[in-house]
């Protein structure tokens, strides 16, 4: 059994530092959190230890440009819904797996694959063959404004942001990269620890510690990869999960973009195709806020109009982590996208 963790403020502000640094040496951060960074080792790997936060490598921008993203609504057979949770867990394109309250769908799929083709195959070969789905929705992603990397704990201070955020400025990405076998074996353990030193990943992948460094700094710069610090439902203060599907107008989509972007509890906002042309998925207190939340985005977005919402109920995995009933992370199933 898992040790039980209560998680401190200082365990929230180091996630919430790691989400903004997901690299950062303990030494770099001590000093902006006010301890050793003997301590904050200690802390990570508490928390890790317990499946409370993990770090890890995603998908970066250049994936949203130039491959393909689905969001797969399911609805399938109650008795085949535990037996399909398996059977999908193990697929490594299907990154995401959301069980949902009973409606327009049952399971909620985020699926990456590098080309159509790929993506094609796997809702033929892969998906079509599964016994106990019913039916199959398959909205594809046109453009991807907001992913779950942005989505911040909010346990800093000010002058702590400040700090962090001066550091972290965004880049330009470069030109496409064409990835050969290093590359693909340094993404490959990354995806499984996104905190892996320089001297471990040079072991790992037969090179050496100078060459990962440029390798990492090169699929960075290109918007290959991009790092993530993500917790448990618990140290998240268990939100509510809720994805929107909505029409607007083709000229009013920035505009619902960056209203949608901008709020707190927002992990993700996609244009997509189909009747409903937004997704968004946002993160809320309770089930009351659902409403409360509506209201106020159709107010000040009239050119929005919600036309389902779709309710998770358990977020059984999330870009290849394992999550337990509680949203702990207890294994990895590694997604290789690219």
């Amino acid at each position: 059994m898992r040790e039980t963790v209560i998680a401190s403020e200082l365990d929230l502000a180091l996630v919430n530092a790691l989400q903004l640094r997901p690299r950062a040496s303990w030494t770099e951060l001590a000093p902006l959190l006010g301890v050793t960074a003997g301590t904050l080792a200690r802390r990570w790997d508490r928390l890790a230890g317990a499946g409370l936060a993990w770090g890890y490598a995603a998908p970066g921008r250049e994936f949203t440009r130039n491959r393909c993203t689905a969001f797969v609504l399911l609805r399938c057979r109650p008795r085949q819904r535990s037996r399909l949770l398996a059977d999908l867990g193990a697929f490594s394109e299907v990154v995401t797996i959301e069980l949902t309250s009973p409606g327009s769908a049952d399971l909620l799929l985020d699926v990456l694959a590098p080309d159509l083709p790929s993506l094609s195959r796997f809702l033929q070969e892969k998906l079509d063959r599964l016994p106990g789905i019913v039916s199959v929705s398959c909205l594809f992603a046109t453009s991807l404004y907001v992913e779950g990397s942005r989505w911040r704990l909010r346990s800093l201070d000010p002058a702590q942001l400040t700090a962090l955020s001066s550091t972290a400025a965004a880049r330009e990405p470069a030109r496409t990269l064409a990835l050969d076998p290093v590359d693909r074996c340094l993404l490959d353990e990354l995806v499984r620890d996104g905190r892996l030193g320089l001297a471990e990943l040079a072991e790992r992948t037969a090179t050496s510690p100078a060459t990962v460094r440029r390798r990492l700094r090169r699929l960075m710069d290109s918007a290959v990869l991009t790092f993530r610090c993500d917790v448990a439902s618990a140290l998240a203060g268990r939100p509510v999960p809720v994805s929107l599907l909505g029409q607007v107008p083709a000229r009013d989509i920035g505009t619902v973009h960056r209203a949608l972007a901008a709020l707190p509890e927002c992990r993700l906002v996609a244009a997509v195709t189909g009747p409903a042309n937004i997704f968004a998925t946002l993160w809320v207190h309770d089930l009351g806020d659902i409403q409360r939340r509506e209201v106020a985005l159709c107010a000040r977005l009239p050119a929005l109009t919600v036309t389902d919402r779709i309710v998770g109920l358990r977020t059984a995995k999330r870009m290849g982590h394992l999550l337990d009933e509680e949203g702990r992370r207890i294994g990895t199933r590694p997604i290789s996208p690219w």
